[in-house]
């Protein structure tokens, strides 16, 4: 008998370079070492792969849910120059045209007829019809990820692209975007008016922050504008049409990485995710029940003279995707030679959509709609979580460490109870407070968890990779 030892590794990661989730969060399209391939959001199913030989891609950007797909090439070993974008028709299989620039793509945003395209100083945009047209350029700072945001909805205009100075916005105005054609027999009720003109010409410039941008991005309807910066603490709102700044919000005091923020499609929330791997939900409005949660002098700033950090507004709930690199490796070597590709295991990009709503209450009710959040990992993961519909109001201590938290603040509930004194410090009655406050505490923080609904493998599992 051949009772030779054989080593038992661990399941090679998924490689996947990029994904993406088309304006309305439909579908997303994710690009491997293999090709490319659409699927459905939710409920998760693979629509379609395309197998690509000679080379790999570096983003895959899909124009709704038409079968239009925008393709840059990159990696290694590029399918495409990488200062060429590939028109590919999906419905016939094969590209249909091309752009090419002097120098290498870094980022793409597009809408109905609009494709605007990224370089390192500049954003030239074109209209795509039976024809491709060149409409404009602007000139950016130095602009190496490629920032650029486009708003989607019917009769929106707003393209945000980098300032010529670091931390500006420079706000511009396409033509309106046109409603998208219908399907099937025509609708009886009436079209969708534009929007009323504003009052006053629009900013065309917004001083959003002194350090480099990491993220821009709008809602659909363009009303409004989410900055980012480098250094990744803070989150703020703009007013895109007079430009003035609506909220401001603490992602964590400690440095990091914001990959990303999306707006609810009412407007009414945001969620930010960065490299903590956590993505913190904000709410927009006012109101019992989604406040987002503010240090205990934050009323005090008024009169006196405080630190920024104790007007923060924190998130009011939150999910840790778990890291990739916790799970136990049954490999006695490295599980990858070094010369491979490295995926960030806890990058991510995470959408809105809509959902039915579980009631563990009444299972036999018609269950409602409500919004939910999708997060896809680069290691080809897929979450769909959904939204504490009402959280408790925690307060910050300012005696608490203002050390590197990016989760949430500390709380104080437990330096706010009022002990009651006991001759005997051991006695039944204090221990019983104890625990009730601790289970209090423990049931607070459940509440602020996003709550984990579904979870699926995609790249490799489903047959493709």
């Amino acid at each position: 008998m051949n009772l030779a030892r054989h080593s038992i590794s661990a399941t090679a990661p998924v490689l996947i370079f990029d994904t993406k989730f088309d304006p309305d969060c439909r579908i997303f399209t994710t690009c491997t070492q293999a090709g490319f391939a659409i699927y459905n959001a939710w409920p998760l199913r693979l629509l379609r792969r395309r197998d690509i030989a000679g080379g790999t891609l570096s983003m895959v950007i899909p124009l709704h849910t038409s079968s239009l797909l925008f393709l840059v090439g990159g990696g290694r070993s590029p399918r495409y120059p990488p200062n060429k974008v590939v028109f590919w028709d999906d419905a016939v299989g094969r590209e249909v045209a091309e752009l090419e620039f002097r120098e290498r793509v870094r980022g793409l945003a597009c809408r109905r007829g609009w494709l605007a395209v990224a370089l390192r100083r500049r954003v030239v945009a074109f209209r795509v019809d039976e024809s491709i047209s060149r409409y404009a350029e602007w000139d950016t700072c130095d602009n190496p990820r490629g920032l650029l945001t486009l708003a989607t909805r019917t009769h929106s205009t707003l393209l945000a692209i980098p300032g010529r100075q670091t931390g500006h916005v420079q706000l511009i105005h396409l033509p309106p975007c046109e409603p998208p054609e219908p399907l099937g027999p025509p609708s009886s009720s009436p079209p969708t008016p534009p929007p009323p003109p504003p009052t006053k010409h629009p900013v065309s410039i917004i001083a959003a922050h002194t350090t480099a941008l990491s993220t821009l991005s709008v809602p659909a309807s363009g009303r409004y504008l989410a900055t980012t910066s480098s250094r990744g603490t803070l989150v703020r709102i703009w007013d895109s049409v007079t430009g003035k700044l609506i909220r401001e919000l603490r992602r964590g005091t400690d440095k990091a990485e914001i990959y990303g923020v999306a707006f609810r499609p009412d407007e009414r929330e945001v969620c930010v995710w960065s490299d903590k791997g956590t993505v913190h939900v904000f709410s927009l409005v006012g109101g019992s029940g989604s406040s987002n949660r503010q240090s205990t002098f934050s009323p005090l700033t008024t009169f006196i003279p405080l630190p920024k950090y104790f007007d923060s507004e924190w998130s009011y709930a939150q999910y840790r995707i778990p890291s990739q690199s916790a799970h136990i490796s049954l490999s006695a070597g490295p599980s990858k030679p070094p010369t491979a590709d490295v995926v960030d295991e806890e990058k991510c990009v995470v959408g809105w959509i809509e959902a039915p709503a579980e009631s563990p209450h009444d299972p036999g009710r018609q269950p409602s709609q409500e919004y939910q959040l999708i997060a896809l990992t680069f290691t080809g993961g897929w979450y769909r979580l959904s939204v504490p519909r009402s959280s408790p109001v925690v307060e910050i201590s300012p005696s608490s460490p203002v050390g590197p938290i990016s989760i949430s603040p500390p709380s104080v509930r437990a330096l706010s109870l009022h002990r009651p004194r006991s001759s005997s410090g051991s006695s039944a009655a204090s221990r019983h407070d104890k625990g009730k406050g601790r289970e209090r505490e423990r049931d607070s923080k459940e509440s602020r968890e996003c709550v984990l609904r579904e979870f699926r493998r995609y790249g490799r599992w489903d047959g493709w990779g």
